[in-house]
């Protein structure tokens, strides 16, 4: 069966800093007419740093949408074409004061695939060494070091509901076994 759509228009809604607003005239694959909304995102970098006594970093950080505090991995949006593994860099070093000597990528995932087109790419980091932490001007944040069993039983009593830590956790959890 074919299932694929084919874009006839776009129109935009909105541009923005960190996001772009389309709405699409798609043609469906019964070939009748229908409309899309789409939000086009430049993608981001989520990061599991572990330290030398087998503890991740993660982040506390207030988020607006939400209004509320979360626990997550170090994380961070991509610049228009930068390097995901670059962002990861840049990311660890400014949210936590950490450099990491080795990346390996765990891969990527899509949050939202009915309306958005970000794609997050995971990082493990390790043999790490602090350097100061370098926060953007209007970023507050708390650097927490947890274990990898922590982190799952705070996920499991919903005291973790991020999206890209949970995966995250849950890739660790399975590199380890």
């Amino acid at each position: 069966m074919k299932l694929e759509e084919k874009k006839l228009n776009r129109q935009t809604i909105y541009e923005g800093k960190v996001f772009n607003i389309y709405h699409d005239e798609v043609l469906l694959p019964n070939d009748k007419i229908s409309y899309r909304d789409l939000v086009e995102h430049h993608g981001g970098v989520c990061i599991a740093a572990k330290t030398a006594d087998d503890h991740y970093l993660l982040v506390q950080q207030f988020r607006y949408p939400l209004n509320k505090v979360m626990l997550e991995f170090t994380a961070g949006k991509k610049e228009q074409g930068e390097d995901p593994l670059e962002c990861a860099k840049r990311e660890l070093l400014e949210e936590t004061g950490y450099q990491a000597e080795e990346f390996i990528s765990l891969g990527s995932f899509v949050p939202t695939c009915g309306y958005s087109t970000e794609v997050i790419y995971l990082y493990y980091a390790s043999k790490l060494s602090f350097v100061g932490q370098a926060l953007d001007e209007n970023e507050f944040l708390n650097v927490v070091y947890l274990k990898l069993d922590d982190i799952l039983t705070k996920i499991m009593n919903n005291e973790i509901d991020d999206a890209k830590t949970i995966i995250m956790a849950f890739k660790l959890d399975r590199l380890n076994k």
